[in-house]
Parts: structure tokens; C-alpha cells; sequence
């Protein structure tokens, strides 16, 4: 079954990206983008929504707490959600991701950026 992947914003301000859930009318699995300033310009890092308390992407938002649905979500970004949230590797345009190195922008180990 494909999953309904959406980009979102939150009343709170946030932007979300989660699989919707319709029976619960709910987000699943969310994550928050963040902006991260680099000398190439901005990179976007895609954190579980209740880190750093929560490391994994288990968290779920209740459709009553978005305030707007993005259209469109951009392939890059939806292709490294889904690598964040499973074991599934896929390859496409680059965003300035690097899941698997040291880079700032690794999601394998974010804690690393907090270190440094």
C-alpha cells in the first residue's frame, strides 16, 4: 500500500511531513523540517517531531492542528523521509542530505551536530 505523504504547517509554525493516517485523521510517523544555514547555501535537516526527547519517527499529530497543506511535495524531500522513517535507500536530486556521512545535515545520527 503507497502512503499518503504530505507537507504541512502546523498552527504552531512548524513544517511537518508525515504519512496520513484517514482512520485517524491523523499524521503518522512526523517529522519536522528544519532550515540550516551552510556556505553552499540552505540545507534542510528532517528531524523526528519530538526530538530530542523522541529519536525515532513515531510521533503523530492530529489533523485539527494543521493549519495548511502544502500542494506540492518535492520529490527530494519526500525521498529522504522515506529513507529516514525505513530501511529503504532510494536516490534522486540532492538537497544537501547527506544521510550517511558526517556531514551536518546527517539524520543517522543527529546528536553529531549537537556535539560539535
Amino acid at each position: 500500500m503507497p502512503y499518503d505523504i504530505r507537507l504541512v504547517k502546523l498552527t504552531g509554525g512548524e513544517m511537518v511531513v508525515g504519512k496520513y493516517n484517514a482512520e485517524k485523521d491523523a499524521l503518522e510517523d512526523a517529522a519536522v523540517l528544519q532550515t540550516l544555514p551552510s556556505e553552499q547555501g540552505v540545507q534542510i535537516l528532517l528531524l523526528p517531531y519530538g526530538y530530542p526527547f523522541d529519536q525515532k519517527f513515531d510521533g503523530e499529530i492530529a489533523w485539527r492542528h494543521v493549519m495548511f497543506q502544502y500542494k506540492n511535495l518535492p520529490e527530494d524531500i519526500k525521498d529522504r523521509y522515506l529513507e529516514a522513517t525505513s530501511s529503504i535507500t532510494l536516490s534522486s536530486g540532492n538537497l544537501g542530505l547527506d544521510l550517511k556521512s558526517d556531514s551536518p545535515a546527517n539524520l543517522a545520527d543527529i546528536s553529531s551536530l549537537l556535539k560539535k
